[in-house]
């Protein structure tokens, strides 16, 4: 019997937690460690940042939901792994105080997701701090706290997204729901020619420019969000860079400030500390490099899904930006990840896995959306892409709120990508893992 363990219960882990238990039979047990008593839908918290929907109606009880589909779980903190000896060191909570454990494994998933730099920037953070953001549960409550005291006496605000941010969609998705809602409010002008707005609102990102969304080529994305800014009267202020933050402004490394009275911007993102403090396991920020097959290079009993692993882009820019992992790519990594550790264990047959790595994004802007697909995530050498598609239209929006009661039920039932879903995709040209060739398997990703 081997045990099978996947630290981190998100977007990446409790799909990957599922897949292994479809993958592998009973004999071999599956554990799923969070420090979290519930699974959040997070493309959904720009809505509860802005008191749209309630927390609740995207969340899970995972002590509930997932040992009714044959899982281990623990709710505890990992503050050690040992990859050489197979072990990890959990901090279990509980009515007598926590108590630290060794548990051992003979491979482990981590999935743990990113944690937030918010010491990259003085300032940075509403703990300390004087920003906004919507990267966890417990920031986008905070925000819709600060939202709500926001309304009661408006003024300037900026949104946007830090120097090292990775992750920029919420930041568009932020800008544009918050214009809307105070549009409906009558604090926000319903002519793109009228100066009567009593909040100005202004973007601004390390982006090269806007709709690069740190993965550059994205067809008519620069032209669209550019339209979208001026439409709504938001001021732009692309591949910029902040220096600082004060209850009342922006500080900018130009030396510009930017007065604002409520701040959400996206911070960069890193490896929680225990995986940097694991010699040899990470990057100098913490992500886990990864081959083809999604295994480490130099550790064979450990995987990694979603946000956690490294991806190289093939661009630099001028401030530094990172590649996004959204939900789809996790997804895809559990398939691939589930299927090749059956395949070491000898349950199956056949080549290993490693998964396409396209990207379907999906924003609501209020009173419109936009849909981005990147086939694959990130250009070849040359810059090109298989496809690089970007819709926007009304129907984004309900499609998106479509989707996130779909994953939630997914959740429930103990689903990753069912067949009919995948199916799906294929039918569109979009398959979600493919074959590893042998040669490829040892080489690293560098996508």
């Amino acid at each position: 019997m081997a045990r099978v363990v996947v630290i981190g219960a998100g977007l990446g882990g409790l799909p990957a937690a599922y897949e292994l238990r479809h993958a592998l039979p009973r004999e071999h047990q599956i554990t799923l460690i969070s420090n979290q008593l519930k699974f959040t839908f997070v493309p959904s918290l720009p809505w509860v940042g802005l008191g749209l929907k309630s927390l609740s109606h995207i969340q899970l009880d995972l002590n509930k939901t997932v040992p009714q589909h044959g899982i281990e779980f623990i709710h505890a903190a990992v503050t050690a792994i040992d990859p050489k000896l197979r072990q990890l060191t959990i901090n279990d909570p509980g009515a007598n105080g926590a108590v630290t454990r060794v548990l051992d494994y003979d491979y482990a998933v981590i999935a743990t997701g990113p944690e937030l730099a918010l010491d990259a920037i003085p300032g940075l953070g509403p703990e300390g701090g004087y920003t906004q953001s919507v990267c966890n549960p417990h920031h986008a409550v905070l925000a819709g706290k600060a939202w709500e005291e926001f309304l009661a006496d408006p003024g300037p605000i900026v949104v946007g997204a830090a120097p090292g941010a990775s992750c920029f969609g919420p930041a568009y998705e932020f800008a544009f729901l918050l214009h809307h809602v105070l549009q409906q409010k009558g604090l926000r002008s319903r002519s793109a020619t009228s100066k009567r707005s009593q909040v100005p609102i202004t973007f601004i990102t390390s982006e090269p420019y806007a709709g690069h969304l740190g993965i550059s080529g994205m067809n008519n994305s620069r032209w669209l969000m550019r339209k979208f800014m001026a439409d709504r009267e938001i001021e732009l202020m692309e591949n910029t860079a902040i220096s600082h933050f004060e209850p009342d402004a922006v500080h900018l490394a130009d030396g510009r400030v930017i007065p604002s009275k409520y701040t959400m911007v996206l911070p960069p993102f890193r490896g929680p500390r225990f995986l940097r403090e694991a010699p040899g396991l990470t990057d100098a920020k913490g992500f886990i490099p990864v081959l083809p097959t999604y295994r480490h290079p130099d550790f064979e009993s450990i995987y990694a899904v979603g946000v956690i692993t490294q991806l190289k882009a093939v661009e630099q820019t001028p401030i530094p930006t990172g590649a996004p992992k959204v939900g789809l790519m996790s997804e895809e990594m559990a398939l691939a990840v589930a299927h090749n550790i059956a395949l070491e264990l000898g349950v199956t047959s056949g080549n290993h896995y490693q998964p396409t790595l396209q990207a379907i994004c999906f924003a609501d802007f209020g009173n419109t959306g936009a849909l981005f697909l990147a086939d694959p995530l990130l250009p070849d050498q040359s810059g090109n892409r298989r496809r690089a598609l970007t819709y926007h239209g009304i129907w984004v929006s309900w499609i998106k709120a479509i989707f996130e009661t779909y994953f939630m039920t997914k959740m429930r039932l103990g689903w990753t990508i069912p067949w009919f879903e995948r199916w799906g995709f294929r039918a569109i040209g979009l398959p979600l893992v493919e074959p590893v060739t042998p040669r490829a398997e040892r080489i690293q990703v560098k996508v």
